[in-house]
């Protein structure tokens, strides 16, 4: 096992969870409460919890790919698209929560969405336990997906 990456990796996707806070934070506790939310709204509380073994999973996934190295055919695409996706996910934060954009927000979780379905497919293609770490990552943007078009719909 190749710690240092390992810790890079878990790092590089924790870090990108604390950027995302960071817009979350301004929002979180005095906008969002205001808005009108669906019934399948999860209380605030498990948004954080959730998110951060997400980020984990992501990281042991990235470790898991980025280990194969990049000179193996595919391993460098599929590192930069995590690397896309990543990006994305604190730019969402920024658009709903940051700049209280839930509309522009809810086209951009449509394309993060694509993204990560890209790159579990080819993550599975590298190292099938990667691919099925993303699973649950792609379940919650999923589910993020369906709360951020209600809350569009709604408001």
């Amino acid at each position: 096992m190749n710690w240092k990456r390992l810790l890079l990796s878990l790092g590089i996707c924790l870090a990108a969870g604390v950027a995302g806070s960071l817009y979350t934070a301004q929002s979180v506790f005095w906008w969002y409460p205001l808005l009108n939310k669906p019934a399948i709204s999860p209380p605030v509380w498990i948004f954080g919890p959730v998110w951060t073994f997400l980020f984990i999973l992501m990281g042991y996934s990235l470790y898991l790919v980025w280990n194969k190295g990049l000179k193996k055919k595919g391993v460098t695409d599929a590192v930069a698209l995590f690397g896309v996706q990543l990006i994305l996910n604190v730019v969402w934060s920024y658009l709903f929560f940051g700049l209280r954009n839930p509309r522009l927000a809810f086209f951009e979780i449509s394309v993060l969405w694509g993204a990560i379905l890209i790159t579990k497919m080819k993550f599975l293609k590298i190292e099938k336990m990667a691919g099925y770490l993303l699973v649950p990552y792609f379940l919650g943007v999923s589910f993020a997906l369906v709360l951020n078009l209600a809350i569009v719909l709604l408001n």
